[in-house]
């Protein structure tokens, strides 16, 4: 039986204080937030290192709440509801420590993690950041960390867990989300945002309102996720790069444009990628919610695999420069989309590729076949929560593996069609690798 031995109050002093309406990235998220019913956490555990004391981790946690100003960001919301971000300039937060008992102690870091995030979460009052660090038998082992997704994007996320382990102390970026939202309200912010609404304005008039077949059956509960394990896709996106010089990232683009237009029997495609906005000038190490999703449209019918990269490779220039823009704004813009079309139109599906490595080697035709025979698909959680319509996380794993992850709702997309995009997102990097010259087939 596990036991909260203690709770350790941490005290914390950092700069960068003030208020300040929300940042675009941080309104993105709140908007998903809102609709998704969730304060969206991000949890995590690991080991710790043998030795490692309670004063230790409590001095990391107090490293962390003084270096990022977002971990020490909470919400104040006027009288309308709508909220602007509160930086505190010091604050105390408590570190929770767990005895394990007999049990396993990875197993109640496990329990933790999922006891952090289901708890209740007030944007107001409570710090978005929980901690807690696993004991056993007198001694730490592991470190569970759980944090709102308001405090960092996955690069962001990256940016801080290198700072935290070497404890640097040179100064933070200037254009954390106080000085961004300063910015964004700024003539210059504003002629961005412009040029980004102009972007979408253009297909959003443009692209079919249809994106999905009609589905049949409408299953209870309606919100799925699944993932889908792929030993193929690495390498052979891989050749792909290697024989057209087309990036990774646009590469797997065009791939699940081709795989999405398979399933959907509509083209042209029009996707939501994820861009992560830092490269953008002095965005690249803040420690905050900056990526947005941008809206590519590519034409993948009657073409070679080859021209659909080339065309990926060279919309998603266009996308990720037109990623940066006000939410509110966007929403308000497709309110009016679609009361001058006259119907409803559906957005379409979000893609996110999250991979960092992405050297695999290339491999032959046998090996490929081999490779695509071991794939894994599961459905592993079904809700009545709202998740998205449609969608695809997609992550490296060790040994040259990539994970796509799908979260749909079923009553806009068949669970059928859900699995069959992930398995023929496959398909087509394997495809395209054989013969890059080869028809897409849509």
């Amino acid at each position: 039986m596990t036991t909260m031995a203690d709770r350790v109050v941490v005290a914390f002093t950092g700069e960068g204080d003030g208020v300040a309406g929300l940042s675009w990235g941080q309104q993105d998220i709140w908007q998903a937030m809102v609709r998704q019913k969730s304060w969206l956490p991000n949890g995590a555990w690991g080991p710790l290192p043998e030795g490692t004391t309670v004063d230790d981790v409590a001095e990391q946690l107090r490293y962390m709440m003084s270096r990022f100003p977002t971990a020490r960001t909470r919400l104040r919301f006027d009288e309308d509801g709508r909220p602007s971000q509160v930086v505190a300039a010091s604050g105390e937060i408590t570190l929770d420590i767990v005895d394990s008992g007999p049990q396993d102690p990875a197993a109640v870091a496990e329990s933790e993690r999922l006891r952090l995030q289901d708890a209740e979460y007030d944007f107001a009052e409570d710090w978005p950041v929980r901690m807690a660090a696993i004991r056993s038998g007198g001694v730490l082992t592991h470190l569970v960390v759980v944090m709102c997704h308001l405090v960092a994007d996955g690069f962001g996320t990256g940016v801080m867990l290198e700072d935290l382990a070497t404890r640097v102390e040179t100064p933070i970026p200037q254009l954390q989300p106080l000085e961004q939202a300063r910015w964004q309200a700024s003539p210059s912010g504003q002629r961005q945002n412009t040029l980004a609404l102009r972007h979408w304005d253009g297909i959003l008039r443009g692209m079919a309102p249809r994106r999905f077949p009609d589905t049949a059956e409408k299953p209870e509960p309606r919100h799925w996720r699944g993932e889908f394990t792929s030993h193929a896709l690495a390498p052979a996106l891989r050749a792909v790069t290697e024989r057209t010089g087309v990036a990774s990232a646009p590469a797997l683009l065009a791939v699940f444009a081709v795989a999405l237009a398979r399933v959907t029997k509509v083209n042209p495609v029009v996707l939501r990628p994820m861009v992560n906005n830092r490269f953008r000038p002095g965005l690249d190490r803040v420690v905050c919610m900056l990526a947005q999703y941008g809206l590519c449209q590519l034409d993948v019918a009657g073409v070679s695999f080859a021209e659909v990269l080339d065309r990926a490779r060279r919309g998603a220039l266009t996308t990720y420069k037109h990623a940066y823009y006000h939410p509110v704004e966007l929403d308000d813009l497709i309110r009016r989309v679609v009361e001058e079309r006259g119907a409803d139109l559906e957005l379409p599906c979000y893609f996110n590729d999250r991979r960092t490595d992405t050297a695999s080697a290339p491999a032959e035709r046998d090996e490929l076949q081999d490779l695509v025979s071991r794939a894994v698909f599961e459905w592993t959680t079904r809700q009545d929560v709202p998740f998205e319509p449609l969608i695809v996380h997609i992550d490296d794993l060790p040994d040259d593996t990539v994970r796509a992850i799908i979260f749909m709702d079923t009553h806009v997309v068949s669970p059928a069609d859900g699995e069959a995009l992930l398995r023929g997102m496959e398909a087509v990097a394997v495809e395209a690798a054989l013969d890059p010259d080869a028809p897409t087939g849509v």
